[in-house]
């Protein structure tokens, strides 16, 4: 990429807060980056395609920093996501890295085109052209600290886990419903190990009736079953199927034993993704190193007490708060952060309708892990926090349905965890006063 040398003038410190000496649009790609350098005046200085690899990477920051004379804190990168080798690798070398939504992107760019076209390189300028103008509309990109990165990889793993999880329990149920439908009676989901175990012992044998007392009981007692007793299991084995079509056994036993081993897998793999994330916050919990400098670390060690503390915030929702909303967070940002989880509300009052008749809706866009998240929260907390369970009384009376309500609460709980971060105090109810009667 060829540049222009650098007119050697030096920036003073507010000027290096407020403007910076050129702005570069990346238009993100799998295999390439389209990449353009604008000078804080809006002239194009360089256009030019980045093969996604590592060597050309380290050679598009290596020219953008000779361009600035090395104050790589002179040049402000725009691109659509928030994360990923690209910007990892920005952000490593000293550039101030900001991300928008591609929606918003999009209105930027209608206002270089009204055709409607639209190709990679056009999206670098107007990325480049609209951080120079409207840089409020994007955000800062931070690099997480390790273990938040290794918190959202292992929360994202989980949930997928759980998905297929349930997948595989669903394709085990059609088949049990084919074989044997009366176990569906015992276990009507098919997501339990005990029915596994049984339905392996089933597949040995060529007739369930071979299946024998003893044998069921060990199941049972290995698994901790006391809901049901051996020879409940053994009287539905017993019983004849709905039908009896040539091959079926045989098909719907050979498909069975496929999924059995698929199954104890997946479970397993999900349960230890569980314990290495509840692992990894009890390490970020702990009191930073003696003689820690970095004022990252003493935070989050803080943040992450402050968090478990909350009523109704357990593992799982602390772990996908950390991992999904760690930069608003760190900012204390509640605006942005009851946005992402879809708490805010939209409103609507524009032409004919005013204010008075403006239309209150639920916001669907969101983070739907962080809106998940959120909802467990506040469904923890109304078991936990009588504040909470008056104030979701109070929205369900004035007609409010359960999930509008559950929202209420979510957000009054977000209002004072925030109050929380900025105190840098654990939650305690003997300090929300009024009292509420029990």
């Amino acid at each position: 990429m060829e540049v222009p040398a650098s007119t050697g003038k030096e920036m003073s410190p507010n000027m290096l807060e407020h403007q910076y000496q050129y702005l570069v649009g990346v238009d993100w790609g799998t295999e390439r980056h389209e990449v353009c350098v604008m000078d804080a005046r809006g002239e194009v200085v360089a256009k030019r395609q980045v093969e996604h690899t590592g060597e050309a990477l380290g050679v598009l920051c290596d020219e953008l920093t000779r361009l600035v004379q090395g104050h790589p804190d002179r040049i402000a990168v725009a691109i659509e996501t928030p994360r990923g080798a690209v910007v990892e690798s920005l952000v490593e070398r000293g550039f101030h890295v900001y991300s928008i939504n591609p929606k918003q992107l999009d209105r930027f760019r209608d206002r270089h085109t009204v055709a409607g076209s639209k190709d990679d390189e056009l999206d670098a300028f107007v990325m480049a052209d609209s951080l120079r103008t409207d840089r409020k509309c994007f955000r800062r990109v931070r690099i997480d600290d390790p273990l938040i990165i290794q918190v959202r990889e292992l929360s994202r793993a989980s949930d997928g886990l759980k998905v297929e999880l349930g997948r595989l329990s669903n394709q085990l149920r059609e088949q049990i419903l084919r074989y044997l439908p009366q176990l569906l009676e015992l276990c009507p989901g098919a997501d339990e190990p005990w029915l596994w175990e049984l339905m392996a012992l089933v597949c040995e044998n060529t007739q369930p009736t071979r299946v024998r007392l003893p044998q069921v009981r060990i199941v049972l007692k290995d698994h901790r079953i006391r809901r049901i007793d051996a020879d409940t299991v053994v009287a539905k084995l017993r019983q004849e199927p709905p039908w009896r079509t040539a091959g079926t056994q045989q098909a719907v036993r050979a498909h069975i034993k496929l999924l059995l081993p698929r199954l104890r897998v997946t479970r397993q793999q999900s349960r230890d993704c569980e314990q290495q994330i509840e692992a990894l916050l009890e390490e970020m919990a702990l009191p930073p190193a003696q003689g820690a400098s970095a004022e990252g670390e003493i935070r989050e060690h803080r943040d992450v007490k402050i968090l478990q503390s909350l009523p109704g915030a357990g593992k799982v929702v602390v772990a996908t708060m950390l991992a999904e909303a760690s930069q608003p967070l760190a900012e204390r940002d509640y605006y942005t952060l009851r946005s992402q989880a879809g708490i805010a509300p939209v409103t609507k009052s524009s032409g004919k309708r005013s204010r008075a008749k403006a239309t209150v809706s639920m916001r669907y866009g969101c983070n739907w892990r962080l809106r998940n998240a959120f909802y467990y929260w506040a469904m923890g907390a109304l078991k936990k926090d009588q504040r909470a369970k008056k104030h979701y009384t109070t929205l369900r009376d004035r007609g409010h349905s359960h999930g509008r309500a559950l929202r209420g609460v979510a957000d009054r709980l977000l209002s004072m965890l925030m109050a929380m971060l900025k105190d840098c105090t654990l939650y305690s109810p003997t300090k929300r006063l009024p009292a509420v009667a029990t």
